[in-house]
């Protein structure tokens, strides 16, 4: 739809061009200096157009009132005052248009600056226009994820939420799926989201913005912090490394997870539960109450029976951390035990 009236200006302005100057010069080469020129000038209206896009609403409206401000006070300066007071001294065109361009850019500038201070959202009309309040963007796996509302009544979490209509289509789809894993999934994250309407620390603003030429969802989420100057909040790996190549400030909740668990140390006594095989002969997997996993050495053994053990390792990565550790009798074994054989055989 919108190359389509794109095509319709560039015709226009391309056919008013040619009669323009056909009619005033009568001369058909210069009817194709007017075609020329009206096709150029279509094409500058569509580059403003799209720099025009980029801009929040609320700036446009604030320079607009400021340019006419300052133009209806300017044209009443110079008909009422000016010409009152210098009756005699004539006022050329070139004086005109300085006087009208200086107030007018000195009101545009004006209109401009003060408009950030202006709060839309409380009219009506304006209420989802109001784009310049610490804007962060929820992508699909943080709502169905559900720690974002839990960090949010702590008070930890502030500003507006910006929820996309395509990624509530996204969750609608996946709370209407056959699969019943992926049903519940999207059910919860509706849920989700009724409990971050209900909080107090944060505001949620459902938008209609799209970007039809662009395909996927993350994609779009891209496009629309972008134009926003807002934050991603997201659980995603991907699209937390592809948000920042393109500069997009992004906030993980895997992140910000991984920095709040305590310090695990070597040597550290911890107890799990083992729950399955690991990939090496002998391991036993187990899980603390965060769900970081830990691996233990020669626990298959043990398989379903809460144990005892001793970190001997951390490995932290960006999608989560790993303990390596071992039972702790195997680890006693193996520390206090060469050290006592040692003393045994400095005294023989």
């Amino acid at each position: 739809m919108d190359i389509f009236v794109q095509i319709i200006l560039l015709t226009v302005t391309t056919l008013t061009g040619y009669f323009i100057l056909k009619e005033l010069l009568l001369s058909g080469i210069w009817a194709l200096v007017g075609a020329t020129c009206g096709l150029i000038l279509g094409y500058a209206i569509l580059k403003v157009e799209q720099k025009l896009r980029d801009i929040s609403l609320k700036i446009i409206l604030g320079s607009l009132i400021g340019v006419f401000v300052s133009l209806f006070v300017a044209n009443l300066f110079v008909s009422q005052l000016l010409l009152a007071l210098i009756k005699d001294i004539p006022i050329t065109l070139p004086i005109y248009i300085l006087f009208y361009f200086v107030l007018g850019y000195l009101g545009f500038v004006i209109g401009k600056e003060k408009s950030k201070t202006i709060d839309l959202s409380k009219i009506p009309l304006f209420d989802k226009l109001d784009e310049n309040q610490d804007v962060k963007l929820l992508d699909t796996s943080t709502i169905i994820d559900g720690r974002i509302a839990d960090i949010c009544e702590t008070g930890f979490m502030q500003g507006t939420f910006v929820i996309p209509q395509f990624v509530l289509y996204e969750m609608q789809h996946i709370a209407d799926h056959q699969d019943p894993v992926r049903r519940t999934r999207g059910r919860r994250g509706l849920d989700v989201l009724h409990r971050l309407q209900k909080q107090t620390f944060v505001r949620v603003k459902i938008v209609d913005y799209d970007f039809p030429k662009l395909k996927d969802v993350d994609t779009k989420l891209i496009a629309l912090a972008k134009r926003l100057g807002g934050k991603i909040i997201t659980n995603d790996y991907n699209l937390n490394k592809v948000a920042e190549l393109q500069g997009i400030e992004v906030l993980n909740i895997n992140q910000l997870a991984a920095s709040m668990r305590p310090a695990m140390l070597p040597g550290e006594q911890i107890s799990t539960k083992i729950l399955r095989e690991g990939k090496e002969y002998g391991q036993g997997i187990g899980y603390l109450d965060d769900g970081t996993m830990v691996v233990v050495d020669d626990a298959k053994k043990n398989l379903g029976k809460s144990v005892d053990v001793v970190v001997t390792s951390v490995l932290q990565t960006t999608s989560g951390r790993m303990i390596f550790a071992k039972l702790k009798e195997q680890a006693e074994k193996d520390f206090i035990f060469p050290d006592e054989y040692q003393i045994e055989e400095q005294a023989r």
